[in-house]
């Protein structure tokens, strides 16, 4: 079993990193794979909206997406990190998620999924509810703890004084954990993903005669 978390923070050992670090250890207590993808400090382009990945399976754009793309079906959980900006997850993290989600949305139903958040002091639950959406449109059950996921600090030694939050990301880990070993007891036993139906997307503009 493998987790991927995604570190969505310029800063490579900072508040964000502090918090997956501390569900990392969790996971690790359990033998469970983990890596913490750092996205770098470089600007990431977003989606164009060519559809060349319906095409291909992966993006016009050859970076980090693509290497995620590659080892996806070896990944059994997603968890993604972010500081608060703007009440929001950075803007350099959306655009990767835009793409990888929009490039492998069928690929990642039954993923487990869990969104991690660090911030001064304000805009946490709004960041935290914008990333678990990339969850609730792909089929992934999201894996929650004792309290939203967020830890607060301006510096890692600050998060590291946050006990509450991180004990939040310890009890994410456990459940994270645990729910894994669920799955993979299930499908041991025979138990399948669920079938689902052929999707059908519409919009809102209706003939009234119709």
């Amino acid at each position: 079993m493998k987790v991927l978390m995604i570190n969505g923070s310029p800063n490579k050992n900072g508040c964000t990193y502090t918090a997956l670090h501390e569900i990392e250890r969790t996971l690790q207590k359990y033998d469970i794979d983990t890596e913490i993808l750092y996205l770098g400090k470089r600007a990431i382009p977003g989606c164009v909206a060519c559809g060349k990945c319906f095409e291909t399976g992966r993006c016009i754009a050859n970076d980090m997406v693509n290497a995620v793309l590659e080892q996806l079906d070896h990944i059994n959980a997603l968890i993604l990190g972010s500081p608060v900006y703007y009440a929001a997850p950075s803007g350099q993290l959306v655009a990767f998620l835009d793409r990888l989600f929009f490039c492998a949305e069928s690929r990642m139903a039954g993923k487990l999924g869990a969104a991690v958040v660090s911030c001064r002091r304000g805009g946490a639950s709004a960041a935290f509810a914008q990333l678990n959406k990339y969850f609730t449109i792909c089929n992934m059950p999201v894996v929650s703890s004792q309290y939203w996921n967020q830890v607060h600090g301006f510096t890692p030694e600050d998060v590291r004084k946050d006990k509450e939050g991180l004990q939040t990301m310890r009890t994410l880990g456990e459940n994270m954990a645990w729910l894994l070993r669920c799955i993979e007891s299930g499908r041991s036993a025979g138990i399948e993903l669920p079938k689902y139906e052929p999707r059908q997307r519409t919009h809102f503009i209706q003939d009234k005669y119709a």
